[in-house]
């Protein structure tokens, strides 16, 4: 009955079975900083916020030169800093489409790929029952889960609102199934 249960509240999580919802994450320290950015609520409601807006943020985002950064920025520390890292460009990407409306939006960190040796954070986005990743740091356009590789963009960790999440299978992508 336990084992039951628990697989239902996995498979509520944005109806995709792979994601554990977790109460910390080792993470969680390091975030304090982004955390109100996280979980603050849609400024608008629905989900009107299209591709074309969230490709052109992308771009911009994706110009910014690339720094490495111990602490998460925030996203008017980006805004302001000549340079930023793969942290900071996708929580000021969250924050923008969060303030569109988008609700399926989860920040994700992980491993661009199994054999990197540092952890990457990116976003994904699912909309009209596609997922895209979105990385302001290495792509100039939101890339469909289908156009990258299997073994690109492993997840350990997503983050959705005041929700956080486990990846129980790091080897598929979160919308993969």
């Amino acid at each position: 009955m336990a084992f039951a249960l628990l697989a239902a509240s996995v498979v509520s999580c944005f109806a995709d079975p792979l994601l554990f919802p977790v109460k910390a994450t080792p993470y969680d320290n390091q975030m304090a900083r982004i955390r109100p950015i996280l979980t603050s609520l849609n400024s608008t409601g629905g989900q009107n916020l299209s591709l074309a807006v969230v490709n052109h943020w992308i771009e911009d985002l994706r110009s910014i030169p690339y720094v490495f950064s111990t602490q998460w920025m925030t996203p008017a520390e980006v805004e302001r800093a000549p340079a930023a890292d793969c942290k900071g460009k996708s929580v000021l990407l969250y924050q923008l489409m969060r303030g569109q409306g988008a609700t399926t939006v989860r920040l994700v960190i992980g491993k661009r790929t199994p054999g990197s040796h540092l952890t990457h954070t990116w976003l994904e986005w699912t909309i009209q029952s596609a997922t895209y990743v979105l990385d302001p740091t290495i792509n100039w356009t939101a890339c469909s889960i289908g156009q990258i590789p299997s073994n690109f963009y492993v997840p350990y960790y997503a983050y959705s609102g005041a929700r956080k999440y486990r990846v129980m299978n790091p080897d598929i992508s979160l919308a993969g199934l």
